[in-house]
């Protein structure tokens, strides 16, 4: 069990009976912090944050998130990212560039306005950068900022301990695009276009429709991968 991440949440769960959590679906501090939330706050809104839309992959743990917890909302929205890739044509995307910025904080104020809830949860972790590390340290448990109003149950944790976790409460466990843990649904990651061309192609077209030039990356993976073959031999 994650004790900390246990109090922590209960900490907040005294303060407010709401809370927002973002949850990327098919990554494992989402997949474990949804199921820590869910008994212990009257209302749950996840707010899932895509770069392209309805992927297949990305829908299968939706509809596992539906049947294990019924009663959670879902919104979906554009991820921040998006806006900058709209407005510098990143990997061929259509390119506008008038395109609005928007930050993490920018679409975090507007679920608040629309869900009515003050109270944040987020997957951020010591362990994943020192700006993280230093920033989580400032707050109470090292988890919780009063302040803003979002907290960090998982701030003290590894990646092998959220892991452990799954498995033991027997969860779906998180998807891995290629080597290494997933660092989410990047496209601008060639291990996960190629993971993508392999488990689902027709999830690879509908990014290619949108980010045409993320192609190229695929190429020059397979270039490079025959290149080292011939060497070999």
């Amino acid at each position: 069990m994650l004790d900390k991440a246990v109090e922590i949440i209960d900490d907040v769960a005294k303060i407010t009976d709401k809370v927002i959590l973002f949850h990327s679906l098919s990554g494992k501090d989402s997949i474990a912090l949804l199921d820590l939330v869910y008994p212990r706050f009257k209302k749950v809104t996840c707010v899932y944050m895509y770069v392209v839309k309805d992927l297949r992959h990305i829908n299968r743990y939706l509809a596992y998130a539906n049947r294990m917890y019924p009663d959670v909302e879902w919104i979906q929205m554009p991820h921040y990212s998006v806006f900058s890739d709209i407005r510098t044509g990143y990997l061929g995307r259509k390119q506008n560039t008038e395109q609005r910025q928007y930050t993490l904080s920018d679409l975090t104020d507007i679920v608040r306005g629309q869900t009515n809830t003050e109270w944040v949860c987020l997957g951020f972790k010591k362990s994943d950068s020192l700006n993280r590390r230093l920033m989580l340290g400032t707050y109470r448990l090292n988890a919780i900022n009063d302040t803003t109003k979002k907290f960090y149950p998982l701030s003290e944790y590894l990646n092998k301990d959220i892991l452990s976790y799954i498995t033991r409460e027997g969860l779906i466990q998180p998807e891995k695009y290629g080597p290494g843990q997933s660092s989410g649904c990047d496209v601008g990651d060639v291990n996960y276009l190629v993971w993508l061309r392999s488990y689902y192609p027709d999830d690879l077209e509908r990014i290619l429709r949108v980010y045409p030039h993320a192609e190229r990356l695929i190429f020059e993976y397979d270039y490079g991968r025959t290149e080292k073959e011939e060497k070999a031999q």
